[in-house]
């Protein structure tokens, strides 16, 4: 009856900020921390402990002292911290909440790609599955893909799963790169003549586009980076206006850091409808059931961990 209650209030729908209140008041109650990506909706942002993108939450995930983590993202997502922190409750109040990109690689097909190109070595996108990152050899964000890729002696890579990052890093090393033919439809709706007729809209404007953008939107940009490496170029750039080549969730947190500063989203298109199915009243019934918990076999976490750890063993810059 106590779900009921909390829920329900005089009959009536509680408004957000009764919402708010009662998440906080139960992760407290749960020894519970809020993780949100990027790209999530801006009042979950705005509630969340920690802000960030995939790999940062994760890590985020494994560092906290709290013993249940929920992570407002997408599945992959909620993955990765349950490869790294098995000993914690990691929760997805959304657990319907997928991402295209990562379903269009399995690892059987990966295995099959790997006997075709014996010797290459796998270097995977952690926009993908626990099962696929245990076929691969060593991960990546879009942050550090290319750091990745040339810090390895092998001279050919087998690149999975977004063909647009994978051309972006090939553009940026001497090895040879094979290609899975995955992408992500959030980034892949962009048009050229979207771009082009916002940077003819708003001259003064730098146009700022994610790796995960196809070569001809980023053939266009001023500056192609990360959705973290956004956030950082528009802190430290001296420019006043951006128009932004990534999802729109990203506004939420580059408007708040810089008030002063204008930013312009070139399509209406760029939205992910899995990163914004999770809503404040999701989060809530996930403290109270404490479900739904996303968990790893041992035998796939032990190996998709392996790639994980080669990655954050690079030094970083």
């Amino acid at each position: 009856m106590r779900q009921f209650y909390i829920l329900l209030k005089s009959s009536d729908v509680m408004t957000q900020d009764e919402i708010k209140k009662q998440i906080r008041a139960l992760l407290d109650e749960r020894d519970a921390i809020l993780l949100a990506h990027n790209y999530q909706r801006d009042e979950i942002q705005e509630l969340a402990d920690i802000t960030g993108d995939s790999l940062a939450l994760a890590i985020e995930a494994q560092r906290t002292d709290k013993n249940v983590v929920v992570y407002c993202g997408v599945h992959f997502m909620a993955e990765s911290a349950a490869i790294l922190s098995p000993e914690k409750t990691i929760l997805l109040p959304r657990e319907d909440a997928g991402c295209p990109m990562a379903d269009m690689v399995t690892a059987e097909g990966l295995r099959q790609m790997k006997a075709q190109h014996p010797g290459a070595v796998v270097v995977t996108y952690v926009n993908s599955s626990a099962a696929v990152k245990a076929e691969s050899d060593i991960c990546c964000t879009s942050a550090n893909a290319v750091k990745v890729v040339n810090s390895l002696e092998a001279h050919e890579v087998i690149l999975v799963p977004d063909e647009n990052l994978g051309r972006y890093i090939a553009s940026h090393t001497d090895k040879t790169c094979h290609f899975w033919k995955g992408f992500c439809p959030t980034h892949h709706r962009l048009k050229p003549e979207e771009v082009l007729r916002a940077k003819q809209e708003h001259p003064d404007a730098l146009f700022m586009a994610h790796p995960e953008c196809p070569p001809a939107i980023l053939e266009l940009a001023d500056h192609i980076c990360s959705t973290s490496g956004m956030y950082e170029f528009a802190r430290s750039d001296s420019s006043s206006k951006y128009i932004i080549g990534t999802e729109m969730g990203i506004l939420y947190r580059l408007r708040k850091e810089n008030p002063d500063k204008e930013f312009i989203l070139p399509s209406p298109r760029l939205i992910c409808p899995n990163m914004k199915l999770t809503s404040l009243e999701d989060v809530l019934k996930s403290l109270q059931t404490m479900s739904p918990r996303i968990t790893v076999p041992e035998d796939i976490r032990l190996k998709a961990k392996g790639s994980l750890d080669r990655m954050l063993a690079i030094p970083r810059d």
